[in-house]
């Protein structure tokens, strides 16, 4: 039964006096640095202090316990908070308590790796820079780290924009020249015959059965633009040589599409593929087709965040906290998700309304949990390949940003409870 917060502040009003100042990191408008505030969460839950996220509260602001160096670490990064004492905290909680809001408690620092190839692609990933810009740890893993179980190791993993269907991005038709594609060729059929795969595409599609096993497991993925929708086809495409013969020298199987496998899959099904090696897409899945020309501007382009309620349906909540509900598109090699793809069970969380186009989903698989993000950086509307990284010192505040970084935390919390 879930335990009323008013009976916990009432707790603290009795106690009075002995209750220990506060520090809010609010994350409405007022925040100067949204971005930074994810990165002393985790560095107060690094350092071996809790923290405690108010769910809907001032657009999902977090609490921790007065500490003049925790203090002076928001005062150096740039993050504004605001002391509270017990009569404050009295009126939060009373807030918390009458409307769709609540509080879960981040206890547990999560150990984070980033999937990405060892040397750098010409293009960057969204997650990495958030990341490295919050100042929050994080290791690399590739193929030989999936193949050696060591994803057991960590709690949360999110997919660079890698191909799991063998392709090598769909990029051979403008690319398949430029020495950076040759030497991924290279090094890939070089890691699929050490581990004894006679093709990249069966190394490939192993490394996403692995990683749907981690979890399975209780593992925590997050994925954006390709990595989301070549995992899952990889998935269903398990047994069946889905790709053209200039990745491996033979032949597409003419009955792939009898031959797909959609129950093997985490997300989507009843999609057709594009196998032709000239068309830079994978599948239906995507919308609109990366293929394809498209008409409308950034100017036009946004999705809208459910609410969720805070009180029962604490994960998806957490996953959609900002301090705006309409976020601006971007868009990707895979920029949105068809909503006659999705599984019954997927979860929506944001779409754009009255359209096919779904841009945020959240699911469960045995033990753990994925999410998936549409389009490649939330602040390049429409990001090339070649063109620079994105400087997150000038998008701070940014709400497309911030849907990143609240996967990262959300494996270190738990409900809030306390005994009366």
């Amino acid at each position: 039964m879930r335990i009323s917060i008013i009976k916990i502040y009432c707790i603290f009003i009795f106690i009075g006096a002995g209750f220990s100042q506060k520090l809010l990191i609010p994350m409405d408008q007022l925040q100067t640095d949204h971005l930074k505030a994810y990165g002393v969460a985790f560095w107060t839950l690094k350092n071996g202090e809790e923290v405690d996220w108010l769910l809907n509260y001032r657009g999902g602001s977090f609490m921790i316990n007065y500490n003049s160096i925790i203090e002076r670490e928001l005062i150096i990064r740039g993050v504004y908070f605001e002391p509270i004492n017990t009569a404050i905290l009295t009126e939060i909680f009373a807030k918390i308590e009458e409307n769709n809001m609540d509080m879960v408690l981040l206890e547990k620092l999560p150990k984070i790796a980033v999937y990405s190839p060892p040397d750098k692609q010409p293009w960057d990933d969204a997650v990495t820079l958030a990341l490295t810009y919050a100042e929050i740890d994080y290791e690399v893993v590739f193929d030989e780290e999936v193949l050696s179980d060591k994803l057991e190791d960590y709690d949360w993993l999110h997919l660079h924009h890698e191909d799991f269907t063998g392709q090598y991005g769909k990029f051979y038709k403008n690319y398949h020249n430029a020495s950076w594609y040759k030497n991924m060729e290279m090094q890939f059929n070089a890691t699929a015959n050490k581990f004894g795969f006679s093709s990249v595409h069966e190394l490939k599609k192993q490394i996403a059965v692995k990683i749907k096993s981690y979890i399975q497991n209780g593992g925590f993925l997050f994925a954006m633009c390709s990595a989301t929708d070549s995992f899952d086809i990889a998935l269903a495409a398990k047994n069946v040589d889905i790709v053209s013969t200039v990745y491996d020298g033979t032949q597409v199987d003419p009955n792939y599409r009898n031959k797909m496998d959609f129950t093997n899959s985490v997300a989507f099904e009843n999609y057709n593929l594009y196998t032709n090696p000239m068309t830079y897409e994978y599948s239906t899945i995507d919308v609109p087709p990366s293929h394809k020309p498209v008409t409308k501007g950034a100017e036009a382009d946004y999705f809208s965040l459910f609410e969720f309620s805070a009180k029962w349906d604490p994960v998806p909540t957490m996953l959609t906290q900002n301090h705006v509900s309409v976020i601006n598109g971007f868009m990707g090699q895979t920029t949105g998700f068809a909503r006659s793809t999705l599984k019954n069970h997927v979860l929506i969380m944001g779409e754009v309304e009255n359209d096919e186009l779904v841009k945020y989903i959240h699911g469960n698989v045995g033990k753990g949990t994925y999410t998936f993000l549409g389009g490649h950086d939330p602040e390049d509307y429409r990001h090339f390949v070649g063109d620079p990284p994105t400087d997150l010192s000038l998008h701070r505040n940014s709400p497309g940003y911030r849907l990143i970084l609240n996967n990262v935390l959300f494996p270190a919390a738990r409900k809030k409870e306390k005994k009366t």
